[in-house]
């Protein structure tokens, strides 16, 4: 059900960072002040754990990639979207190579203080065989790729969100009342493949949770799937002990006060089964019957399409009986289990179908009328809760939806869906549009006319938009280009990061500046003036 970005085949050359004062601000989507300094923190604080930190935005990111092909309100809604912190996808790749490309990233966010969120999604038969099968060949094969990961990240802070699907869907397993699930593939043995599993995600865990300064959450799955007791028993099969917590929503569309509840549930279900019932997975309160002290004990199961409380008038909606069931079999024992939750898409929910297309209804692939959710933060004020964070990479397709037909075409959309990962302009549109909190667009634009010459290029540069009397611009730069000089500005290069500041020019048709570089020439993916993001 995870789809990840579609990645290039390596790295862009000068994967460094945008090494701003502004890394705090920006990172969570939002415009610093005109005039903003962006040396003002030449010696940015390093990142120290997941909670409060700065969320690292990667100015080579697969949206900003995107934007490249694109024009018009697409090319703005790309850019726009680039300019919010999303999570890095590593898919594939020998050990050597993911090693090279974590470091990139991390190292890129090391010098800016910010804190890299990175997806490891490579666990040998990922997604069952499905939309975006793949993952190492075998167990010795993922660690070992789990292990150059891990080299990628050393004693620098990063985030690690492990494997989605990786406990929701897991070949040939039973659950804890006896169901033989649905992932039987004929490939992988029955007999050892739910063992192999949770080796897995075990040696990932300790080689993660072994680097001082890494953070890594295990699949939680989330509140529209697995029930409370179900999914805490895999999560500590899967090590969630020893790692930082679990994460919820991957790639979904659930209220976020609803994943809340369901979290919380889930770090109660874990404390009472682990201090004061071992085992008794059975009492754990779950979204599916509601029931308890609260209400009687009498319970309904729980809709997803609409927000849970604790005084909710509709009882599909109440959550009092579950709290109630936990506060009564807890007593004193207080849960310390932590997550994270995915809010890329859930602004409004999940899609409610209605019954179309029946049990084909794919209400997780591309639903329509979706907006984003809550902006990535790592200040909640949820005790439990780390961060909120975009897992998914909004605006990138779940794959060729066909709802039970023989395709090619969405029938719910009437077009032919993107490939899962590739850029999906209509939905990204829609997510921007419905945005709940509502999103602003980028207010600032810079034009960048390239002249090519012999191992030399010049850039004429225009902005518009909100641009104060001076101007701070900033943009990353690939390995090998030296900008050498600007005119009527002031320049400086540190390694791939270029800053000019100068006084805009308000009248006549004249570029406020133009640069003159050495190296092949190329245009930037993302400009920072006075460290807000601007569309180019």
């Amino acid at each position: 059900m995870i789809h990840p970005p579609t990645r290039p085949s390596a790295q862009p050359p000068g994967r460094r960072a945008l090494a701003l004062g502004a890394a705090a601000a920006l990172a969570a989507g939002l415009a610093l002040p005109l005039g903003a300094s962006a040396a003002a923190a030449a010696e940015p604080e390093p990142a120290a754990g997941l909670a409060g930190s700065a969320l690292y935005v990667d100015p080579w990111s697969t949206t900003l990639e995107a934007a490249q092909s694109l024009s018009g309100q697409a090319r703005d809604d790309a850019q726009l979207l680039g300019s919010i912190a999303s999570a890095t996808w590593f898919t594939s790749g020998t050990p050597a190579e993911v090693q090279a490309e974590v470091d990139a990233v991390v190292t890129a966010a090391a010098a800016q203080g910010a804190m890299p969120v990175l997806v490891a999604y490579n666990v040998p038969f990922r997604d069952c065989a499905q939309y975006s099968s793949g993952g190492a060949l075998d167990t010795a094969a993922y660690q070992a790729w789990i292990d150059g990961f891990a080299a990628g990240i050393g004693d620098r802070p990063a985030t690690v969100i492990l494997e989605p699907d990786g406990l929701g869907i897991i070949p040939h397993y039973v659950t804890l009342d006896g169901v033989a699930e649905w992932c039987q593939p004929a490939e992988v043995p029955a007999d050892t493949a739910a063992a192999e599993r949770f080796a897995q995600l075990n040696h990932a865990v300790d080689a993660l949770g072994a680097l001082p300064a890494a953070s890594v959450y295990l699949d939680g799955t989330g509140a529209s799937w697995l029930n409370v007791g179900e999914i805490s028993d895999r999560l500590l099969k899967g090590g969630v002990e020893r790692a930082d917590g679990f994460f919820l929503n991957a790639s979904n569309y659930q209220f976020t006060a609803n994943s809340t509840y369901f979290g919380t549930w889930v770090a109660q279900c874990i404390a009472y089964v682990t201090e004061v019932n071992p085992g008794d997975f059975g009492s754990c309160g779950n979204q599916y019957w509601n029931g308890g002290p609260a209400t009687g004990w009498t319970g309904v199961a729980m809709s997803q399409y609409g927000e849970w409380s604790a005084d909710a008038a509709d009882p599909a909606l109440n959550t009092s009986g579950v709290e109630s069931r936990y506060a009564l079999i807890l007593g004193d024992v207080e849960p310390s289990t932590h997550f994270v939750i995915d809010t890329s898409r859930n602004g409004l929910g999940p899609w409610n179908h209605e019954g179309k297309y029946g049990d084909t209804h794919e209400d997780w692939c591309n639903p329509p009328d979706r907006g984003l959710g809550l902006r990535p933060d790592t200040t909640t004020d949820v005790p439990l809760v780390d961060a909120y964070l975009w897992i998914k990479v909004p605006g990138e397709s779940d794959g060729k939806c066909y709802r039970g037909t023989g395709g090619p075409l969405d029938p719910e959309r009437g077009m032919e869906d993107p490939a899962a990962g590739q850029w999906f302009v209509e939905q990204a549109r829609e997510l921007i549009a419905l945005a709940d909190p509502p999103l602003a667009p980028l207010d600032c634009h810079v034009d960048w006319a390239l002249e090519a010459g012999s191992g030399e290029y010049s850039a004429t540069i225009r902005l518009s938009g909100a641009v104060a009397d001076r101007y701070s611009l900033a943009f990353a730069v690939r390995d090998g280009q030296t900008v050498v000089k600007a005119t009527r500005a002031a320049v400086v290069q540190d390694d791939v990061t270029v800053t000019v500041t100068g006084a805009t020019k308000k009248t006549g048709n004249a570029p406020d500046t133009v640069i003159h570089a050495k190296g092949a020439a190329d245009t930037p993916w993302q400009f920072l003036l006075d460290g807000r993001a601007c569309t180019s």
